[in-house]
């Protein structure tokens, strides 16, 4: 049964008081102990570019761009995504190396309504697997929680396994499937959509505390433990 039902005996939604919109992120760089997310910028070109390039194409199977053939291919659209406010683009940095190795960025960014999404995520084979990636993306979630958002998204090719898996490790909920959402290098996409809201979002954060802390890591910098929401 509906919580509430108004004068015509319609269900209806609980009131959001005082709401005010969430602010637009401006790029402030992100600073953590294993990572750091600055604002991408053409100066960032080559070092992603020789990055991506180690091992195989299949990197690129799910984005909507790439694979690049050359540095300059992958330079002009670099340029042009990183003038952009949506989507707008981070480049991931990991500390221990100061190397640009990934890039990630906020997108369909709604602040009136309190909406926004991560995507456009790309990480070198270098960055993949390690506790900066996680961090890169617990960092971005903070972010956009602490800027006022009420919706945190996540949506990928229904057929991307190992980002469908990345998103529920994360503690994003699974929404639901738009068929035939999309066509992307000729081919159809069926979308997966998950979601953390705000309410979930402190029990979330812990859950990403715990696992962050240098207690967690051992001198190789192995995990002592696995990454649990709860």
């Amino acid at each position: 049964m509906p919580d509430r039902l108004n004068a015509y005996n319609q269900p209806i939604g609980p009131d959001v008081p005082d709401w005010h919109g969430a602010k637009f992120p401006d790029q402030t760089p992100l600073g953590g102990r294993y990572c750091r997310l600055e604002a991408l910028k053409t100066a960032d070109a080559s070092a992603l570019f020789d990055a991506f390039s180690i091992g195989d194409d299949g990197l690129w199977t799910y984005m909507a761009v790439g694979p690049f053939a050359t540095l300059a291919d992958f330079t002009d659209w670099l340029e042009q995504a990183a003038t952009g406010t949506d989507p707008q683009f981070y480049t991931i940095f990991d500390t221990r190396t100061n190397r640009a190795c990934g890039l990630a960025a906020y997108l369909r960014i709604k602040p009136a309504l309190g909406v926004i999404e991560v995507g456009s995520i790309t990480f070198a084979p270098e960055l993949q697997r390690t506790p900066a990636a996680t961090e890169a993306m617990f960092l971005m979630m903070q972010q956009a929680f602490d800027l006022g958002y009420r919706r945190y998204e996540w949506k990928c090719d229904a057929l991307n396994a190992p980002s469908r898996q990345a998103a529920e490790r994360f503690g994003f909920t699974y929404d639901g499937l738009f068929k035939q959402a999309m066509i992307y290098k000729g081919r159809n996409r069926d979308t997966a959509w998950y979601s953390i809201l705000d309410q979930d979002w402190p029990r979330i954060k812990a859950g990403f505390d715990a696992w962050l802390s240098a207690d967690n890591f051992d001198a190789t910098g192995r995990q002592k433990n696995r990454l649990r929401i709860r």
